[in-house]
């Protein structure tokens, strides 16, 4: 129940592009990185403590610096060595940097956002001093915000008791934009404990300033189960102060989901990436040859779907097939024009085929380079008529069978309309065939598919059934 509100909520938030994303040290534990009391093992070690005794890390750093005379070389070697070994990105890394969010927020000095950012191919914004702060990246696509600094620049990392002591002086900067987005973002926090001082005074700004009117935001933490080695008192007690500080957390409206595994966050991050997708329909089509019911009616239907597509809030993203893309195109258009409030970037994304590229192991290399870069974007693609001309012949379109297998790999749930007759009819056997090997194929859009695949002698009786069809797909 919780994990489905968040993803009901935390959806609505990323399509108002109002989504923020918080990741503590938990995060980070997956990719092979060490915790913190293992990175400061050799620290205790060094000033005559036992880690395993050690609750309060950020005093044991701020130990070893005194007994260093100030020095913190070590204390940030340490960093540097265990925290800029290219450790391989976490799913729910690649699962975050694939969301349309624009803002992270992170207390971790490593770089596994800001890593699969880049291989989202975005742009990412790093900022880890105050400085930058006041710098843009050009064409960025998000901001991350590393509040506690960065390992490649362990010397100004936020560690010692010392440091979290001046953090309201040195970086106050980061204070006001965190209290910013805390205001005006919905956020999720992943792998964070809440025992960050300098996030709870943030927090508490926020609380006092806006009382009651705080906005909602959610936090992930693992059920508390029993350690090995750990007493059924110490267990116990573990339990009791985990649910006093779930209640403790509602003073600041942020809504605490309990799972008994880590999976459960993956899930749930794949959920709404594929909820966020499903809005965001491939239309693959293509006909040099419109029997047979002409190209009049071909060209008619094919408007009048760009013009349901957008009313049905859906946005269409096409390479404007040979022959019918174009139609398509205009009913889309002329429908957001004459509907006030939408915006064309909204429902439309346009990916025409580069056409003057004469040789042709070039040309079919670009091409399919050019697909595999858009069609993922999508959550569901359709397949419409798909045939050319080729030595006077009628013949299927490759490149839409090409099409369709890119978005099988991705994941897409497929829609060939076998009514349109040529290559779509052919997939759509196909899938009827052997329903099972294609991903996300229920019976309810299944049954659709069945209804879409017999023949009409006009294209306008695919009309209700197509509606029937995006209703069950879009659940």
């Amino acid at each position: 129940m919780e994990i489905e509100l968040f993803i009901d909520e935390f959806l609505k938030e990323l399509q108002s592009e109002n989504a923020a994303v918080f990741l503590g040290a938990g995060a980070s534990v997956p990719a092979g990185f060490i915790n913190w009391k293992e990175l400061l093992t050799p620290v205790a070690r060094e000033v005559g403590l036992n880690i395993a005794l050690e609750s309060d890390l950020v005093t044991l750093a701020q130990f070893h610096v005194n007994a260093n005379g100030m020095n913190r070389h070590v204390l940030s070697q340490t960093i540097l060595e265990q925290l800029s070994t290219g450790a391989e990105l976490t799913k729910n890394h690649k699962l975050l940097a694939k969301l349309p969010v624009s803002t992270y927020w992170t207390t971790n000095y490593d770089d596994l956002i800001e890593r699969s950012l880049k291989e989202e191919k975005k742009v990412p914004d790093v900022k880890h001093s105050v400085k930058q702060l006041a710098n843009t990246k050009p064409k960025r696509d998000a901001i991350v915000y590393k509040m506690h600094g960065d390992s490649e620049h362990s010397q100004d990392a936020i560690i010692t008791k010392d440091d979290y002591e001046k953090y309201f002086h040195t970086h106050a900067a980061f204070i006001s934009a965190l209290s910013g987005d805390l205001v005006s973002k919905t956020f999720v926090f992943i792998g964070f404990s809440f025992s960050d001082p300098n996030l709870d005074y943030i927090l508490s700004r926020v609380r006092v300033s806006f009382a009651e009117h705080q906005r909602r935001h959610f936090a992930f933490f693992r059920r508390r189960v029993k350690q090995d080695e750990e007493s059924d008192d110490e267990y116990e007690n573990a339990v009791v102060r985990q649910n006093l500080m779930v209640e403790d957390l509602k003073r600041f409206n942020v809504r605490s989901i309990l799972v008994e595994e880590y999976s459960q966050i993956t899930d749930a991050l794949e959920e709404i990436l594929r909820r966020y997708r499903r809005n965001t329909l491939f239309i693959s089509s293509s006909a040099s040859d419109f029997s047979p019911w002409g190209k009049g009616e071909v060209v008619e239907f094919m408007h009048h779907l760009g013009s349901l597509l957008v009313n049905d809030s859906l946005k269409v993203a096409t390479g404007l097939g040979l022959g019918v893309g174009n139609a398509l195109f205009t009913g889309a258009i002329e429908k957001i024009y004459r509907t006030p409030g939408k915006k064309l970037d909204d429902y439309l994304l346009l990916r025409p085929f580069p056409q003057f590229l004469e040789d042709q192991k070039s040309r079919e290399k670009i091409w399919r380079e050019y697909r595999e870069s858009f069609i993922p974007s999508a959550g569901m693609s359709m397949f419409l008529f798909g045939n050319k001309i080729v030595d006077d012949e009628v013949v299927e379109a490759d490149g839409m069978v090409q099409e369709f297998e890119i978005a099988k790999e991705s994941g897409l749930l497929l829609l060939p309309i076998g009514a349109t007759g040529s290559t779509a009819k052919m997939l759509s056997e196909r899938i009827l065939d052997n329903p099972e090997e294609f991903p996300g194929m229920t019976e309810e859009v299944l049954e659709q598919l069945k209804i879409l695949h017999e023949p009409v002698e006009s294209l306008q009786e695919l009309f209700q059934p197509l509606k029937n069809l995006l209703t069950v797909a879009t659940k």
